[in-house]
């Protein structure tokens, strides 16, 4: 245990890591390229300056989740904000493979393995995503009311509102979850012990709910931009419907591969708003790609800084 212990603790090591780090997003990257450039690249009749400005809003989403997701942490324990944006990139990277859910354990190991402060547990990181997850929830909450308003099926409708519900709910236990954890009742266990001073308070779960809006709100614009790109038309509340029904999708615990099945959802509410199954196909294929391509350039970004950062010499100490 000792020999794994120093040989994890190794430059070298963590060099050669970060090195496969990259390696794996670029390799990912240039794997999606060769299949869409095989079957025909869905944006490839898009307007190229509305496809950039879908990408640079996803990148923006990215920073901002990634800002919401460290509020969460406490100050002292705060990973940079490239970390967790590089991580969240790399669970879109990975959906590409993986089935629903393995994105948490992506991030988990992003995490600990990039560069930044190491003070924060296992345990800790794990109760962040979770936090975060019900963050998203809230953030969509807005949005699938309004896509239930605007349908006109009754099955989409309940649907939307189902989500709308959960919103609500994640967003009321979020914020009352530190009273929750200093409850007396709570205190006698052990877990609520740790619950109560893990939880971060009213203050910065409020900031980060922002935050994560800001991010989804972003990520909508973004749809609604595509849409235009590629001429199929609709409104923003269609955009707001592909991208509910792509976020509900990915909450399910099981499934073939996260983008694969965001993908299909987001497709489905398309066909059911009027647009044809091949143009809903296509789209849904390429928000997907251009959202994965976006995550692996944040992956490479924060990997290559992280090189820089262990290739570089270390300064010498000023005697004073």
């Amino acid at each position: 245990m000792g020999r794994a212990r120093r040989l994890a603790g190794s430059r070298r090591v963590r060099i050669a890591l970060n090195t496969v780090f990259v390696t794996g997003a670029l390799t990912a990257a240039a794997v999606t390229a060769l299949h869409f450039m095989r079957s025909g690249w869905p944006l490839a009749s898009a307007d190229p300056l509305l496809v950039v400005a879908a990408g640079i809003l996803f990148l923006f989403a990215y920073a901002f989740k990634a800002w919401g997701w460290q509020r969460l942490f406490p100050v002292e324990q705060r990973p940079e904000a490239l970390t967790l944006a590089a991580a969240g990139g790399a669970a879109s990277v990975g959906g590409v493979a993986l089935p629903g859910r393995f994105d948490e354990a992506i991030r988990i190991a992003v995490v600990r393995r990039l560069p930044g402060k190491k003070t924060a547990g296992l345990g800790a990181i794990c109760l962040t995503l979770i936090v975060v997850g019900l963050l998203d929830s809230a953030a969509l909450a807005p949005m699938a009311s309004i896509a239930a308003a605007a349908s006109h099926s009754g099955g989409v409708q309940v649907g939307f509102a189902l989500v709308a519900a959960a919103g609500v709910a994640a967003a009321a236990l979020v914020l009352c979850l530190p009273r929750i954890a200093r409850l007396s009742f709570v205190g006698r266990w052990k877990v609520g012990r740790w619950l109560r001073e893990h939880t971060a308070c009213r203050r910065s779960a409020s900031q980060a709910w922002l935050l994560i809006s800001v991010s989804w709100a972003l990520r909508g614009v973004a749809v609604f931009v595509l849409l235009n790109a590629l001429a199929i038309g609709g409104s923003f509340t269609l955009a707001l419907a592909f991208l509910c029904a792509s976020a509900a999708s990915a909450s399910l615990p099981i499934a073939p591969a996260g983008a694969a099945t965001q993908a299909g959802a987001g497709a489905a509410i398309l066909i059911v708003a009027g647009i044809p199954k091949g143009d809903a196909v296509a789209f849904a294929v390429a928000a997907q790609g251009l959202v994965i391509l976006v995550g692996a350039i944040v992956v490479a970004a924060a990997g290559i800084w992280a090189l820089i950062g262990r290739l570089r010499p270390a300064r010498p100490a000023i005697l004073t």
